[in-house]
């Protein structure tokens, strides 16, 4: 009977609470003298029970918390890494846009623009102006006449990409109505009919 009374004690402490019995005072420890002698058996193994469901609950919730530490830690690692990341793309776009644009390579390289499908860099379209005879002389100039108007492109290539690129550096060299133009075996036909999925911007 003293062991269980001594157990009691013990369930009791923790269950309220309190770190050790030095912390009560007499009057204190008479009152819960009092208590335990008018627990039974079944209170007690009730108390038991609810104590060892409680260390199991904190233990569980403490293997649920190391857990979450560790997910917090991997994610810290990964904001890191994408931030030093960010910082490197930043200094690469600074250090791209302090160096001049670089011209693209505009030579028709033995392209036969009658065959196949071939895009061009329009430049300009005039009235007035008729550079024929100077646009047969050069190899990536040449000139067109349609709806009584003179068309002048610039550059052959078989890869829209190529020709993309060009008219973008011209835009910046500061023709800003420079633009894409598409033919087929020779004839001029509308981007749509030769490409697929290529966005133009």
């Amino acid at each position: 009977m003293k062991r269980i009374v001594a157990l009691s004690v013990f369930v009791l402490f923790v269950a309220v609470g309190f770190n050790a019995t030095a912390q009560l005072s007499k009057s204190e420890k008479k009152e819960w003298k009092k208590r335990i002698k008018g627990l039974d058996p079944e209170q007690f193994k009730t108390l038991v029970e609810e104590n060892k469901s409680l260390k199991s609950q904190t233990a569980s919730l403490k293997n649920e918390l190391a857990g979450v530490d560790d997910k917090l830690a991997d994610k810290d690692d990964q904001i890191s890494s994408l931030q030093s990341q960010v910082s490197k793309l930043r200094d690469e776009l600074a250090d791209a846009s302090s160096k001049p644009a670089q011209p693209v390579n505009v030579d028709r390289g033995g392209i036969n623009d009658q065959v196949g499908v071939v895009f061009k860099v329009q430049i300009g379209a005039y009235k007035a102006l008729d550079m024929g005879d100077t646009s047969k002389n050069m190899d990536n100039f040449s000139q067109e006449s349609q709806d009584g108007l003179n068309k002048y492109t610039i550059g052959a290539f078989r890869d829209y990409w190529e020709a993309d690129a060009l008219k973008k550096y011209l835009r910046n060299m500061g023709v800003s109505g420079a633009f894409v133009v598409s033919y087929k075996d020779g004839q001029r036909v509308e981007l749509k009919e030769v490409l697929e999925g290529v966005t133009k911007s």
